[in-house]
């Protein structure tokens, strides 16, 4: 029993000395100037922000060093010409029939600039697929050069010609198809590192905010630690301050720090207030630059008109005037600028629906004169409505759609109808087609296109272009529904807001 008593003797004066010299110091701490107490809590609550300031800095430095090498890999990627196979084919195809020296063409002049792409990606890339596709390319280029210098040392022959055309066509082809596929591949898998690299930043962040939950956390222990020690002279501002930021933690920017007594303290709820001002501004700036993005993405998607109504529409007017029908001639000219006046508007993304029904009105005048056997239509639109504001040209790619996949693929007369209500504070715009209708099955793939954009199809983009414009633009709450029935046709509703 003698020997296990030492140990714990030892260690009870142990805790007495511990305690001591715990207790003494915060006795030194008592004795301590406000100044110095102050300045002794600032340290404990720095310490740990600039660890963490440091932290996140390294990492936002690395991971941008690392998207900035992704941007300029695939910058100079970019520089590879898309059109180095069709121009390098017909290069070689001139130089073989005779129509071409090889020197005027100088093809060893593009595959040098090619392989001077190849090298500096090469350089820089930390891709492994990249890399293993960049040796793939290097010899390609080996090939191309061989097959080249064989076409051009037999051009110096005679009877050469049956050859040069099947290394032509069996081999430059093929080799220079490949490279622009790898260059291509390149340019994707460098977007896609861009897209890596963006996940690790998220996941970065969100690491950093739980480590910044446990700094609060920390902080906060620190502060009520100093509150319950530092004179009570200097407590109650300290708590006002500190419900001050928890307002701002919460989201409350309005909120201003406002002290009456105390230099130190005033200076204190200005700087706050300072910094309070410069987290709004720059959230505002965040907000600005949304909703300019929104704009811009709303600009882009209505540039996008089907070119092909235009090429049509001139093919039948020059149809019109050779058949002699003149009046037919200037009406559907006539047609044709109001339809283009009513997409242009100025410039306004905004219209009314009167005007948005002119402008389908223009258009199904168009389509009629060339459709005249299988289409009818009627626009009816309340005046109650009329003034209802819509994204321009919302309707014609529904009219389209409801010609050319309704009307156009079931026999006999079709007829499109354009209607309109409202319903409480919402503006709600019919467009009816008794075509040929769809399955249930492609309904519900039509359905799930108009929310998700499906990049190798274009069978819903015209859909799913006005759905997102009217999202953009009004909100989640309104956009397109769609329903349809197969043999008896298809109904899309466009729904707004209204005002008064």
């Amino acid at each position: 029993m003698y020997p296990n008593t030492v140990p714990r003797g030892r260690g009870k004066r142990m805790k007495k000395l511990f305690f001591r010299i715990f207790r003494k110091k915060i006795d030194e701490y008592r004795d301590f100037s406000i100044q110095k107490k102050i300045s002794v809590a600032f340290v404990l609550l720095l310490v740990p922000l600039i660890l963490f300031v440091l932290i996140w800095f390294v990492c936002a430095l690395d991971a941008t060093n690392r998207y900035d090498k992704v941007v300029r890999n695939t910058s100079i990627i970019s520089e590879f010409n898309l059109d180095f196979k069709k121009n390098y084919d017909y290069k070689i195809y001139l130089i073989m029939t005779g129509n071409r020296t090889y020197t005027d063409q100088n093809p060893e002049q593009d595959i040098r600039y090619a392989k001077d792409i190849i090298r500096r990606v090469k350089a820089t890339t930390e891709n492994s697929e990249n890399k293993e596709c960049i040796v793939q390319i290097e010899r390609y280029f080996q090939v191309l050069e061989k097959y080249t210098k064989t076409i051009q040392e037999n051009m110096q022959k005679e009877g050469k010609y049956d050859e040069n055309r099947d290394l032509w066509e069996n081999g430059v082809q093929l080799v220079t198809a490949n490279i622009q596929n790898k260059m291509l591949q390149l340019l994707y898998n460098e977007n896609r590192q861009s897209a890596l690299i963006y996940s690790d930043m998220q996941h970065i962040t969100r690491n950093m905010i739980i480590i910044s939950l446990f700094l609060a956390a920390f902080l906060v222990v620190v502060t009520t630690m100093m509150i319950t020690i530092i004179p009570r002279s200097i407590s109650k501002p300290v708590r006002y301050l500190s419900s001050i930021t928890k307002e701002v933690a919460d989201g409350n920017l309005e909120v201003r720090a406002h002290m009456e007594h105390g230099v130190d303290v005033k200076l204190l709820a200005d700087s706050l207030n300072v910094m309070i001002e410069k987290i709004k501004t720059l959230i505002d700036n965040v907000m600005l630059e949304q909703m300019r993005l929104r704009e811009a993405e709303l600009e882009i998607l209505q540039m996008q008109i089907n070119p092909h109504f235009l090429y049509n529409t001139l093919d039948t007017i020059v149809w019109l005037a050779e058949a002699g029908q003149k009046e037919q001639v200037v009406s559907m000219v006539q047609t044709l600028s109001d339809f283009f006046r009513a997409s242009l508007n100025s410039g306004k993304d905004i219209v009314s629906l009167e005007g948005e029904c002119r402008h389908i009105t223009s258009y199904l005048q168009i389509q009629q004169v060339r459709y005249q056997d299988i289409l009818t239509y009627d626009v009816d639109i309340p005046e109650e409505i009329a003034n209802c504001k819509i994204p321009k040209i919302t309707l014609q790619p529904l009219v389209e759609n409801a010609l050319y996949h309704g009307i156009k693929n079931k026999r006999g007369k079709g007829r499109i109808v354009v209607t309109g209500r409202r319903e409480k504070d919402k503006c709600v715009i019919r467009v009816e087609d008794n075509g040929i209708g769809m399955t249930k099955e492609r309904l519900n793939q039509v359905r799930g296109g108009l929310t998700t954009k499906i990049e190798d199809s274009n069978d819903f983009y015209g859909l799913y272009n006005v759905n997102e414009r009217i999202r953009l633009k009004f909100g989640e709450g309104y956009g397109l529904s769609i329903d349809s029935v197969l043999q008896e046709g298809t109904c899309v509703e466009v729904w707004l807001p209204w005002e008064s």
